[in-house]
């Protein structure tokens, strides 16, 4: 299982980025890969419509840490872990997603990093805007 880390820095301040990131109503406009259209809420768990169909989306609770850190639940049942951070970087901040092989094929792996690095290039196109 090969784990690759993707990343983007960004010109702002870490606690801004951290802000957009963690509200769920901005998934939709950068994380195409996951939302794909209105995010909504059951208790404490996002329910969105992604390219795959209705995934369930549990992030850890805020914190001054950085981390975004959040279990997909796809609608066949399988639960992945996404490692997420918004690190400080001295031109900002840095966000880094960790993306893990699991089940896929290299193939599939590479498609997925294009797919978040994209998710990651357009979070930093808003911020920076």
């Amino acid at each position: 299982m090969e784990s690759r880390h993707l990343s983007v820095v960004i010109h702002r301040p870490p606690a801004e980025v951290y802000a957009f990131a963690a509200k769920p109503d901005n998934l939709v406009r950068w994380a195409a890969g996951l939302a794909s259209a209105d995010v909504r809420r059951e208790g404490a768990t996002l329910v969105a419509d992604s390219p795959v169909g209705p995934v369930r989306i549990a992030f850890v609770e805020r914190n001054a840490y950085g981390v975004l850190d959040h279990d997909v639940t796809t609608p066949d049942g399988v639960t992945t872990h996404n490692p997420l951070r918004v690190l400080a970087h001295p031109d900002g901040a840095e966000v880094v997603f960790t993306l893990r092989q699991l089940a896929v094929t290299d193939d599939e792996l590479d498609r997925d990093a294009g797919l978040v690095q994209a998710d990651l290039e357009r979070l930093r196109e808003l911020l920076e805007g």
